[in-house]
């Protein structure tokens, strides 16, 4: 029973953590989506899944993978000097400015809210050591350190993580294509398999690969930030 009182607890949290509800902001972020839709690259339930296969195997989603297992790694063996190595990676590891700002406002809103909701005394000296570093914290560093310090299995996280991520994307393409909910739905099922191996191939990965191959998605952010009357952030 204490195992599955403990499953029960991470599950739970993970829910709340991951949840569109979650008041980290995400709803305000397209990945380049909203750019993608204007130049109707993307325009079907077929191509939103093709954008988040890409995004998540190739792009921001590999790479967010494997700074939360290397993250989660640091802080579980308490090693500060690898901790404060991922986040000044993951500090830099975006293609344009409004996919940087879509990370780091989202991971220190997601540091403020946990900690405030779920407070943790070792979460608090690691924000002490990244304030100290003057380090800006990515949304996958955020969630590795309170999973890590909350000690919820690195292989319940990282999945969850990921399908939070193709969730937003997909919710985002709901609102512009436009698609049903259920189309929505139909998406996120189809790119089920796709976070499984994502997530697989980051924990086996050496963290020194780290890095993405998504240049469309990059020139759609890039694009996305001249954009007049946008609805979405990124």
């Amino acid at each position: 029973m204490a195992e599955v009182g403990a499953l029960t607890r991470d599950l739970l949290r993970l829910q709340a953590w991951l949840s569109p509800a979650f008041p980290i902001g995400g709803f305000s972020y397209s990945h380049g989506l909203e750019e993608a839709v204007a130049a109707a690259v993307v325009t079907d339930a077929d191509g939103l899944f093709s954008w988040t296969e890409a995004v998540v195997g190739s792009g921001g989603g590999r790479v967010d993978a494997m700074l939360l297992v290397e993250v989660w790694r640091a802080v579980d063996i308490g090693e500060v000097t690898r901790l404060i190595r991922a986040a000044e990676t993951g500090g830099a590891m975006r293609g344009t400015s409004e996919l940087a700002i879509e990370s780091t406002a989202q991971g220190e809103a997601f540091l403020e809210t946990a900690q405030a909701a779920w407070p943790e005394d070792s979460v608090a000296a690691v924000i002490a050591e990244l304030e100290g570093a003057k380090l800006r914290t990515a949304l996958p560093v955020a969630v590795g350190v309170v999973a890590a310090c909350h000690d919820v299995p690195l292989e319940a996280v990282l999945p969850m993580y990921l399908q939070s991520f193709c969730a937003g994307i997909v919710s985002a393409g709901v609102r512009l294509i436009p698609l049903g909910q259920t189309d929505g739905q139909r998406v996120i099922a189809r790119l089920q398999p796709v976070v499984e191996r994502a997530a697989s191939a980051a924990i086996l990965a050496e963290f020194e690969d780290i890095g993405g191959a998504s240049p469309v998605i990059d020139l759609a952010s890039m694009a996305h930030e001249t954009r007049d009357g946008r609805l979405f952030r990124s």
